[in-house]
């Protein structure tokens, strides 16, 4: 093994560890989206006046659909990140890998690491041709 096969080890396990903490952060709006739920279906639960209850229904939808959003986007980018370790350890998809490390740039600070270290890594030659 050379190093470069060393390094993109290492990057495979840093993307397996860093896709389960997105996934965990990604379960916090699990509050919002049960708050959202009790305003829609138990209004009365949170002491909400009749005249109150269209109010309250349009902000537990509101709740209840960023909720929605948050945590499925969270958990598809956690998985894609652990997917993108497994392409990386097995030098495969060197387009998924590219992309996924692009996206990861966003989230500072452990995403933005990543990203530009394994961009940094699979834009070199040798390890392009690594990946065919």
């Amino acid at each position: 093994m050379n190093k470069n096969e060393d390094y993109l080890r290492l990057l495979s396990v840093f993307h397996y560890v860093v896709g389960g903490m997105v996934i965990l952060f990604a379960c916090f709006p699990l509050i919002h989206l049960s708050i959202g739920l009790l305003m829609i279906f138990k209004p009365a639960f949170m002491d909400i006046k009749p005249n109150e209850a269209p109010f309250t229904m349009m902000m537990g939808i509101i709740f209840t659909l960023f909720a929605l959003v948050f945590i499925l986007g969270g958990w598809t980018l956690g998985g894609c990140m652990i997917a993108a370790g497994k392409y990386l350890s097995r030098k495969t998809r060197y387009t998924f890998c590219m992309v996924i490390a692009g996206i990861e740039c966003i989230f500072m600070p452990f995403g933005t690491v990543l990203g530009v270290l394994t961009l940094i890594l699979i834009l070199k030659e040798d390890v392009k041709a690594l990946f065919e």
